[in-house]
């Protein structure tokens, strides 16, 4: 009788892979956590009583929707009228309506904005 000689099964290489998965994100945690934190006795800067002040080149969007420019009342066409085509800066209220900034940034798009930047706050927390 002749017998059948069964291929042998190659072992599954998976366990090698999760080993060094494993390996690396040790590595990982152990190298995050070397740098080395900020001086106890620093006092960072609070710059929360600031008054914020807006570009000087940039539009102003008040909370009713009306744009302004250097403090007098301006509309985008105005705004775009004798300025060469190029980038454009506007400063939004909180308050402000997004359909009316959209509706802004589109309107000064068509009439020259090469792109409109839309100045924020950012602050540490």
């Amino acid at each position: 009788m002749i017998r059948s000689i069964r291929p042998r099964r190659k072992r599954d290489s998976t366990i090698a892979l999760i080993n060094v998965v494993f390996l690396m994100l040790i590595f990982f945690l152990i190298a995050g956590t070397v740098a080395v934190p900020l001086d106890p006795d620093l006092q960072l800067v609070d710059t929360s009583e600031l008054d914020g002040r807006e570009p000087p080149d940039a539009l102003v969007m008040h909370s009713d929707g009306s744009l302004s420019f250097r403090g007098t009342e301006i509309e985008p066409e105005a705004y775009m009228q004798g300025r060469e085509p190029g980038p454009v800066r506007i400063v939004p209220d909180r308050e402000a309506l997004g359909a009316r900034l959209v509706e802004v940034t589109g309107t000064l798009r068509r009439l020259g904005a090469t792109s409109v930047f839309v100045v924020t706050q950012k602050a540490l927390e």
